[in-house]
């Protein structure tokens, strides 16, 4: 091993959510280090929407202003070397990173963030973050009155017609095989003026990203500028399920109202943690986390005598 450290917390995750939690101790004056990837799971994305005073900046510039401000802090460090392995033993976590590199801390934030896996659909990762997109309120507001298309089925794709109605009257339901509604479901549906295709895709007819057409295995296509996509995903690590951390049925790691997970010590933050996939919401969700993590450390030195500091 090259290096053996120790810290207050280590944050394993240094985009929105883990930086967010580095500038909450870094300003309570805790030692932390911060072990990034340097892969955000919106790389794809060239632009950020719904965050007040960001709205419409690249994600790209979002992270690096993040990175120098939190670096400001001296008793934060940042380094781009992904945690490998993570251990827990009387209280205390050991992280290893690919460098090789060791790290102890009392306290780990997982800002982890999750890996889409997209369909077998030729286009589909070409258009992923761009005009085939997850959610209505990152950035449905620049496709509003564009022809537009629900990749999903049953609940899922229900859920997303109700929201994406209000920002286009030109939208159908794309269930790439048999329908998952009930009667009623399909009947809400089509007397709403969404249709619903079963049909089988085949592609995505696109340009640098920009969606064309959905073309069909039958041969037949339907243009469309923009398509909501639900899709499942998995986490970017399998560390926190190593630590012993419960998960959600939907896959997130379960956490409570402070980001705590199941585990003593271990906290989550960002993706990796809810389902409102946003930078606002992971800046939120890391800010409480990293706040969290300094009170309980605060608390547990406050209670210790003098000698045991």
């Amino acid at each position: 091993m090259k290096k053996n450290r120790s810290f207050d917390v280590v944050i394993i995750g240094g985009s929105y959510a883990g930086l967010s939690a580095a500038m909450a101790l870094g300003r309570s004056l805790k030692n932390v280090v911060v072990l990034d990837s340097g892969t955000p799971c919106n790389a794809a994305t060239p632009h950020s929407h719904n965050f007040l005073t960001q709205d419409g900046k690249p994600p790209a510039e979002i992270a690096a202003l993040g990175r120098h401000q939190v670096a400001h802090y001296k008793t934060v460090q940042l380094r781009t070397d992904p945690a490998t392995d993570a251990a827990a033993s009387n209280g205390q976590f050991t992280v290893t990173t690919r460098s090789g590199d060791q790290f102890q801390s009392r306290k780990l934030i997982f800002a982890t963030g999750i890996k889409d896996l997209l369909p077998a659909i030729d286009g589909i990762a070409e258009c992923w973050g761009k005009s085939v997109i997850h959610c209505p309120y990152c950035h449905g507001y620049e496709y509003r009155n564009h022809k537009t298309g629900i990749l999903a089925n049953g609940a899922a794709a229900l859920h997303l017609a109700v929201l994406v109605r209000n920002l286009t009257s030109s939208l159908a339901v794309f269930t790439n095989g048999p329908l998952q509604f009930t009667k009623e479901e399909q009947q809400r549906l089509q007397q709403r003026g969404i249709a619903i295709v079963p049909k089988e895709i085949r592609a995505l007819q696109q340009a640098e990203g920009q969606l064309q057409q959905v073309v069909f295995t039958d041969g037949t296509a339907i243009p469309l500028q923009a398509l909501y996509a639900r899709v499942p995903f998995e986490q970017q690590t399998p560390l926190p399920a190593m630590l012993g951390c419960a998960f959600t049925e939907q896959g997130h790691i379960q956490v409570d109202a402070f980001q705590k997970t199941t585990v003593p010590g271990v906290y989550a933050c960002g993706d990796a943690a809810s389902p409102m996939r946003s930078v606002a919401s992971a800046v939120a969700g890391g800010n409480l986390a990293g706040a969290m993590a300094n009170h309980d450390l605060s608390q547990e030195d406050f209670s210790r005598g003098p000698g045991e500091m």
